[in-house]
């Protein structure tokens, strides 16, 4: 009976917690269906303001997959070894624009941890400092990454008119309340208090309770159908 036990335990564990292995995912396609369309639109002056904001997204979506690659390779807990990919293809959507305006990648042939930008560096080391304490301390550290980011991009489409730019930034955002929700729910499983530290409590949980957002969205953040025909 110990061994049976002992063997469920062992089952249960694997199925819940240790990532798939590579391949074992069907990638949804939309990102990639919302490069393509980002490269046929047509380009737009880029005000210097939009130039940084560039630098600074692509700079937080790589913040945002290395702490979770770390974090993935602490707990083993497959939903960061998840989202590090849907980073990372968020920093390619955010890559197409800044190569489309022929403009320098910040973060291009940096390891993983590897940042210019300093203030960049010293929150990648606390976030992980943090996460490795716990693994309740891990799930907080998602949770306040994705915080920052719907924080930052609504700062940013403040100052965007390009289309394609808020077509992108539309779509991160979009992508980090889903996150968020991830990172919500697996705090209610554990029953980790958390207190939000960039959105409101209402407007945090008026996204943690609402369902995942399907599908892209437009430069207004309304769903679109993309034809890249």
């Amino acid at each position: 009976m110990k061994r049976l036990l002992i063997a469920f335990l062992v089952f249960f564990v694997a199925g819940s917690v240790w990532a798939f292995p590579p391949g074992a995912f069907k990638e949804n396609n939309f990102p990639i269906q919302c490069i393509t369309l980002v490269k046929k639109l047509p380009k737009q002056p880029l005000s210097p303001a939009e130039k940084e904001g560039l630098f600074k997204m692509i700079e937080e979506e790589k913040l945002a997959h290395d702490v979770y690659y770390a974090l993935f390779q602490r707990w083993q807990l497959r939903v960061f070894n998840n989202i590090a990919r849907s980073e990372q293809r968020h920093m390619d959507m955010v890559k197409t624009l800044i190569e489309k305006y022929g403009l320098k990648n910040p973060v291009e042939g940096l390891d993983v941890g590897q940042f210019k930008s300093k203030e960049m560096q010293k929150l990648y080391m606390e976030l992980v400092r943090r996460g490795m304490s716990s693994l309740g301390e891990a799930v907080k550290v998602g949770a306040l990454i994705e915080e920052m980011d719907i924080y930052d991009l609504q700062q940013e489409l403040k100052k965007a008119d390009n289309e394609d730019i808020r077509i992108v930034y539309q779509n991160l955002m979009k992508g980090s309340r889903n996150h968020l929700r991830t990172f919500g729910s697996w705090l209610e499983k554990m029953g980790v208090p958390y207190t939000p530290q960039y959105l409101s409590k209402e407007e945090f949980a008026k996204i943690v309770s609402s369902p995942k957002e399907i599908g892209p969205v437009d430069a207004q953040g309304k769903p679109m159908k993309i034809n890249t025909k």
